[in-house]
């Protein structure tokens, strides 16, 4: 009895199977590196975002867009190490340039900081923080009652802003893969650009200080105590003239309960 010979079929099935797992291979860096750079994507937006929140024409000034644009670029699209310092800005060179976001052929992913990653702001990502907004209906509940003879409406005097929701997008976008190379097409002509957005409520509705809280109650709708300041000089007067000077008369109308005071002690 005969056997079949068999001599090269492991050889064949093995550069069958390396045919189809080859261009994978390759293929995975290309891939691992795309989601380290959308990763930062995610991350630019969130900083963008949170920056507003402590940086905002309520709290005190607004960044720049530039400002902004310049340090997303620096600190999460250049080198790794890159140092956090005011006014640094990233250049196209290799000592900017995050070493792993490169392609096969070692050119850079990001090919021109400035013109490859940019900032912008709301869902039609528009140029300026104003355009950053989706306007909201948070004053509705507030705004049928007029809190002043102005014409200032409560949601107005309290301080409730209704800008709406705050959105920042960072879109970075990547060079393709280099021609000619079989394994890593369509990736050789894609185009590919990574866009994230974060989006935030950014207006507090808490005030700056104390004094701040009482002239936004002072308001005869929001407090209808306030109205009694038009007879307070009357009252006490005649509260001293009873008492002979013993007893201070009621301070009608007046807010000096918000004040929020810091024992002395307490500020050693």
């Amino acid at each position: 009895m005969k056997t079949a010979r068999c001599d090269g079929q492991a050889l064949a099935e093995f550069l069958v199977l390396a045919a189809a797992l080859v261009p994978l291979y390759l293929l995975l860096p290309v891939i691992a590196k795309y989601q380290d750079v959308a990763s930062q994507v995610a991350m630019a937006s969130r900083y963008v975002t949170f920056e507003a929140m402590t940086r905002n024409d309520v709290q005190s000034s607004w960044k720049t867009p530039a400002e902004l644009a310049g340090e997303v670029r620096r600190r999460f699209f250049g080198n790794a190490n890159a140092p956090i310092k005011t006014g640094d800005v990233a250049g196209n060179f290799l000592a900017h340039q995050n070493l792993f976001w490169r392609g096969p052929d070692g050119a850079a992913l990001i090919a021109d900081f400035n013109s490859d990653v940019a900032v912008s702001f709301g869902p039609d990502q528009k140029a300026t923080h104003d355009d950053g907004f989706t306007p909201a209906n948070d004053g509705k509940p507030f705004n049928g009652i007029v809190a002043s003879s102005v014409g200032i409406h409560t949601a107005e005097k309290l301080g409730l802003e209704s800008r709406g929701i705050y959105t920042a997008n960072v879109t970075v976008r990547l060079a393709n893969m280099p021609a000619g190379l079989t394994a890593y097409k369509p990736l050789d002509s894609i185009d590919l650009t990574l866009s994230r957005h974060t989006s935030v409520v950014i207006d507090g509705w808490a005030a700056k200080s104390p004094a701040q809280v009482q002239s936004r109650l002072d308001s005869g709708v929001l407090v209808p105590a306030t109205k009694l300041r038009a007879i307070a000089s009357v009252v006490n007067g005649s509260v001293v003239l009873v008492e002979a000077g013993h007893i201070a008369g009621p301070k009608l109308g007046e807010l000096g309960f918000w004040t929020d005071v810091v024992p002395a002690d307490r500020l050693k």
